[in-house]
């Protein structure tokens, strides 16, 4: 009984042990807001990924990476698989890597049509207002 029981906690304890958590990577307090073009996309799990050329205040191009929640959670936000293509000029509202990279939690994608999606996660407290 006891090995059982051991093996049930285990069974659920190691999925929440390998997902990482939004503070861990992520600067709530980094908010940024960018506009450029996308070059690549990855709807893929466990995050989608997307890529992103953008002007830096030079006028040089600067390539980000922008990591929002799994497919399917961004199917229930108003995303489709189509909703962004490569080329698409888009305004990004993210949080920034702690580490200083061009690397970012998107929270919010305006689209050049003016449509809004949410991408982030709960752990960012959810869409903007």
């Amino acid at each position: 009984m006891k090995t059982k029981l051991g093996f049930a906690i285990l069974c659920v304890a190691l999925p929440l042990l390998a997902h990482h958590s939004f503070e861990l990577k992520f600067d709530r307090h980094r908010p940024l807001a960018l506009t450029g073009v996308v070059t690549k996309i990855e709807w893929v799990n466990p995050h989608t990924q997307f890529y992103v050329d953008v002007k830096d205040e030079s006028g040089k191009v600067v390539s980000w990476t922008f990591e929002t929640a799994p497919p399917s959670a961004l199917i229930m936000r108003g995303w489709q698989k189509d909703s962004m293509k490569v080329g698409d000029t888009i305004t990004i509202h993210a949080y920034g890597a702690k580490d200083g990279t061009n690397f970012a939690a998107a929270r919010q994608v305006m689209f050049g049509d003016g449509r809004t999606v949410f991408g982030g996660s709960m752990e960012d407290k959810g869409p903007p207002e």
